[in-house]
């Protein structure tokens, strides 16, 4: 019998939702099943209702967050692009003890995410989250050597696209991050992000384009990546294996580096050409 997923989304027809159900029960060979879903609201944009979301997906909708975590076996709070929203509906599931995988972009600040691995912890809760750009194929194949410098560049809008960037920038660099500088022109926005111990990584938002990496090692060696593969495929089966064994895939210092990075290049934005610290 299969274990059971019940989905958290501040409303529930996004992408996210919309695909991660086919993708978990192929990933996990039909022992992993989207059952349960709870919205918060019903699609600002237009789209399914709540109800109307989850009869076409064949999910029972739970009127509550507490009757979704009765029934289900491990948790997905979705909200990819509204990560305001990670803090009030991470409340009960973090305090659950069962599994939960947080969506990108985690958190909206340092201390929220700082906070919410505070819950998870002190309630015995499992809990990790990713941006899937970490774990292409292409970045799971680099040599395991000293990472100085990473340069990358992709599609989308800072608010919910640069935690792509930033996302396998922290997991190759792997050093505190120190200070951002914000530069921008018409359709395209670059952040060079300064780490300690001589690093440094700048991504660069195009709004169209592939996601491309160029990456110096300290040997001196460049690897330039044409593309990022098989993203979503990985994340959805690093999901499946920490419902399955609890291992969380990516450690909490690195996610809350990560928010602390994205907030300060929001604040960089009101200050183009300006350093501003990580804090």
């Amino acid at each position: 019998m299969s274990k059971k997923i019940g989905f958290i989304d501040y409303y529930l027809d996004e992408w996210h939702a919309n695909n991660y159900p086919a993708w978990i029960e192929k990933a996990s060979g039909g022992a992993y099943t989207v059952a349960y879903a709870y919205g918060e609201i019903d699609s600002p944009l237009g789209g399914k209702t709540t109800a109307q979301w989850c009869d076409v997906m064949h999910v029972e909708r739970c009127e509550s967050i507490d009757a979704l975590i009765e029934k289900s076996d491990c948790i997905i709070v979705l909200s990819p692009d509204n990560p305001e929203q990670h803090w009030a509906l991470c409340q009960k599931p973090l305090r659950s003890g069962k599994r939960v995988y947080v969506d990108k972009t985690f958190a909206p600040t340092a201390q929220i995410a700082r906070d919410l691995f505070a819950l998870a912890e002190e309630n015995g809760t499992p809990m990790y989250s990713s941006s899937a750009l970490r774990f292409s194929k292409e970045l799971a194949e680099l040599p395991e050597k000293d990472v100085r410098f990473v340069l990358l560049s992709g599609p989308g809008k800072p608010e919910n696209y640069l935690i792509h960037q930033i996302e396998p920038m922290v997991a190759l660099l792997r050093a505190r991050p120190v200070r951002v500088l914000y530069a921008g022109v018409e359709g395209a926005a670059s952040y060079t992000i300064e780490f300690a111990d001589g690093k440094l990584g700048v991504a660069n938002l195009l709004v169209e384009g592939p996601f491309q990496t160029t990456v110096k090692f300290a040997d001196g060696a460049v690897v330039p990546i044409a593309e990022s593969t098989e993203t979503f495929d990985r994340l959805i089966a690093g999901m499946v294996r920490f419902f399955e064994t609890g291992e969380v895939q990516v450690d909490a210092r690195e996610t809350v580096a990560i928010a602390a990075i994205l907030e300060a290049a929001h604040k960089a934005e009101a200050v183009p050409g300006e350093w501003v610290a990580v804090e």
